[in-house]
């Protein structure tokens, strides 16, 4: 089962993915603050069916309406928390591409090392 796996992540264009990061990042920043602020407390019950040959009183309206409105705002508070994942997501994502600027940089200085270690090798065995 680690075959498909490995697949999926030698496919995935990783080099765009950490591109785009910091672009997800300022959208994420955007679509939080775009979002209003949460009203405490306003849950509803689920709205019943009514039959569609009976009219419904006022008090069945009001009932239906409130709960309605309960679930607006359910989905409402979903919608601000996974926005709030979205930007966590994102600014981890962030934080992945500077971890990987840093190993990038750290893997060129050792290589330099390396070949200049390894020259100064051949160097010092050409010279005995």
């Amino acid at each position: 089962m680690a075959i498909p796996w490995l697949m999926a992540l030698k496919v995935i264009p990783w080099g765009d993915v950490i591109e785009h990061a910091p672009t997800v990042l300022k959208a994420a920043r955007k679509l939080m603050e775009r979002q209003p602020p949460q009203s405490p407390g306003q849950a509803g019950t689920p709205a019943t069916a009514t039959p569609v040959s009976t009219v419904p009183s006022l008090g069945e309206l009001k009932n239906a309406l409130i709960a309605a409105q309960g679930q607006i705002d359910l989905q409402a508070q979903t919608q601000r928390e996974l926005t709030e994942t979205l930007a966590e997501l994102a600014e981890q994502n962030a934080r992945l591409v500077s971890a990987v600027d840093v190993l990038q940089l750290r893997t060129r200085l050792l290589m330099w090392g390396a070949a200049a270690l390894l020259v100064w090798l051949v160097g010092l065995t050409w010279w005995v």
